[in-house]
């Protein structure tokens, strides 16, 4: 497997030529290119449309005002582009050049903008915040008596955040001619067109209402945008650019244009297939070539060819799927309960409700992003009679609408609130999209139980138990990516309110942890402390709100140390609540060793392994922690 950048040399070159800077500025765009598609292939994932459709401009801004003028502000508020940010960053020099083959790396860069990398403004990732965060720049600079500029970018999905537009109510009252808006209009966000899923309207006409200055222009044509651009400045007010862009622009393969509504953006994340790839660059290369030869520039580069070694592993365990699993159940309960409806936030690929929908086309109804409003017409739902199941990620969905899930738990009626990308896992994305804090989130809503399967059989008992055993609202929380799994259940395994199920017998110690990634990983930590004699007893523990009494004493009584593990932070956690609840109920305790292991600082982002080891929840780790707290 081949791979191809540009070394930072060349970039250099460029930025020493005399040339006009629109001639400069998209030379360095389609070199960026070139580099983008180098660090997405080479982490395993990223988001190239998105970072393609914002590119021209991003350059455009760093090379004429932010390198030119340190007192001014550059920002992404949609994230899905940093790498095209970093790449910018780092070919004017303002990253260090070897973060180039880092991305989504714990000693690299953050898969969304965090402010522990050198120059990020502010942390970006979570929706619709940025117009906020630009506002709070320039009060702080005003009140140091500092001049500045501040330019940031939106996106498509992003404007369907509440937060945006209650941002904006202020702008022109407090005069904020510092701020520019930028919008990359590239008409699609995570899967489809936003005519599908939350038709924008005319939004020149939305941001005049404001009281803003709007200009709209072609985003990927930089004569076009630096014109508008300089109009917008001049005018001494707060601005907005709407930048029609194309997903994807500047390889022709990835273009967004020629899509109808109903078809899925195929590049939005993750990595490009290698013959794509090999396509791409050389389609690159020859545009930024032929673009030398047409304008008469005194300019050469070359590719940099980097070589992988595809070594394939003989797996040991079953791959499985979760996600494939709750949407088979899913649409197996849908079949014989017509009052079971689906909502979702724009994730459609990401949740498993593409055969819902194509299935139950009036039973599916697409929100958007925008979770506090899908949580309400959620409410609704279930006041008319319907049993409405509600999706996003779980860092999404348990934290900005928290009240509007209260307010429904209030009204005494049944939801079911699907919380996909739980957990630490994937490692990646960063802290804005790992979720480690839902299940306290969740914890002091009423009549709510929380679920998570540890395999896609037990992903399967879950869906009907939410769906037909309980009364209450269920929090089903699901591990995203594919696990090797080196456990099974037997054929007869049900879910039982608060029991959970002995996976492993052992000695002394016992272990209860939830989820595939954690009780795979314990699993294979057993086999570790069996060369020092240590036989832990290890428990699946599918409830991280309902505990048996019963049934916990008898598992746990005759253990002289007992320990959980939370794919969570410790406060807050699965393990604090289950320890809390053990005291409180067992006369037994006294004299054990009681520990809760999991979460206990920010999360990093990178590899999974990475991700697992740095916070001590690898099977390796793991198995040190357990030596460790035995010998005390």
């Amino acid at each position: 497997m081949e791979l191809f950048y540009i070394n930072k040399k060349y970039f250099d070159a460029l930025l020493s030529l005399e040339l006009k800077p629109q001639q400069k500025s998209k030379l360095f765009s389609d070199l960026c290119r070139i580099n983008i598609l180098y660090m997405i292939n080479k982490a395993g994932s990223g988001h190239v449309g998105s970072s393609f459709s914002s590119i021209d401009l991003m350059s455009w801004i760093f090379l004429e005002y932010v390198t030119k003028d340190s007192s001014n502000y550059f920002f992404s508020s949609k994230g899905h582009d940093a790498p095209a940010m970093y790449n910018v960053m780092i070919s004017t020099g303002q990253l260090d050049a070897s973060m180039l083959h880092k991305l989504r790396r714990v000693d690299g860069l953050p898969g969304h903008p965090d402010i522990s990398t050198p120059n990020i403004v502010t942390n970006t990732g979570s929706l619709g915040m940025g117009i906020s965060k630009a506002k709070g720049l320039i009060k702080a600079n005003r009140l140091k008596n500092s001049a500045c500029k501040v330019f940031v970018m939106t996106g498509d999905g992003e404007l369907q955040e509440g937060q945006i537009w209650e941002s904006l109510n202020r702008l022109r009252q407090e005069k904020m001619k510092e701020l520019t808006i930028i919008v990359d209009h590239n008409k699609f966000q995570s899967d489809r067109k936003i005519s599908t899923t939350s038709d924008l309207g005319s939004l020149e006409t939305k941001f005049e209402s404001f009281g803003l200055k709007t200009i709209t222009c072609d985003g990927n044509n930089v004569d076009e945008f630096a014109s508008s651009l300089n109009t917008l400045i001049a005018s001494g007010e707060p601005s907005v650019l709407i930048s029609n862009t194309v997903k994807g622009s500047g390889v022709k393969y990835m273009e967004s244009e020629s899509l109808s509504d109903k078809d899925f953006y195929q590049f939005h994340s993750g990595t490009v297939k290698q013959d794509i790839y090999e396509k791409s660059v050389k389609e690159l290369v020859n545009n930024i070539k032929d673009f030398i030869q047409k304008e008469s520039i005194n300019y050469v580069f070359e590719l940099t060819t980097e070589k992988f070694s595809n070594t394939s592993f003989k797996k040991e365990f079953r791959t499985q799927s979760l996600i494939k699993a709750y949407s088979k159940a899913l649409i197996g309960e849908a079949k014989n309960n017509k009052k079971i409806v689906a909502l979702d936030g724009d994730l459609i690929l990401d949740t498993g409700l593409i055969e819902f929908e194509k299935l139950f086309p009036e039973r599916f109804f697409e929100c958007g992003i925008a979770e506090q409003d899908m949580v309400s017409q959620a409410g609704a739902l279930a006041l008319e009679g319907f049993t409405p199941i509600v999706h996003s990620f779980s860092s999404f969905l348990t934290s900005r609408p928290n009240e509007q899930i209260y307010n429904n738990a209030t009204e005494k009626t049944k939801i079911i609130y699907t919380g996909s990308l739980a957990g630490l896992l994937p490692g990646g994305p960063g802290h804005s999209h790992q979720a480690v804090r839902d299940i306290a989130s969740l914890s002091g809503i009423p009549n709510l139980e929380m679920i998570q399967p540890s395999n896609e059989s037990e992903t399967t008992l879950a869906v009907k138990y939410a769906l037909n055993d309980t009364s209450n609202n269920v929090y089903v929380r699901l591990c995203s990516i594919p696990v090797e799994i080196p456990f099974e259940y037997s054929s007869n395994h049900k879910i039982e309110k608060g029991v959970g199920s002995v996976i492993s017998e052992g000695e002394e110690i016992v272990i209860l942890s939830y989820g595939p990634v954690l009780l795979t990983e314990i699993w294979l930590s057993k086999k570790i402390l069996s060369k020092s004699g240590i036989n832990p007893k290890i428990i699946a523990f599918p409830w991280l709100n309902q505990f048996s009494t019963e049934w916990v004493k008898d598992q746990l009584d005759n253990y002289k140390t007992i320990i959980t593990v939370d794919d969570h932070y410790i406060e807050g956690g699965f393990g604090e609540k289950f320890i809390a609840n053990y005291i409180k109920t067992s006369e037994n305790y006294n004299g054990k060793k009681i520990f809760s292991l999991g979460v206990d600082e920010i999360p990093v982002s990178g590899t999974n392994q990475e991700v697992l080891k740095h916070h001590k929840l690898s099977s390796h780790e793991i198995a040190k922690t357990v030596l460790s707290l035995i010998e005390r």
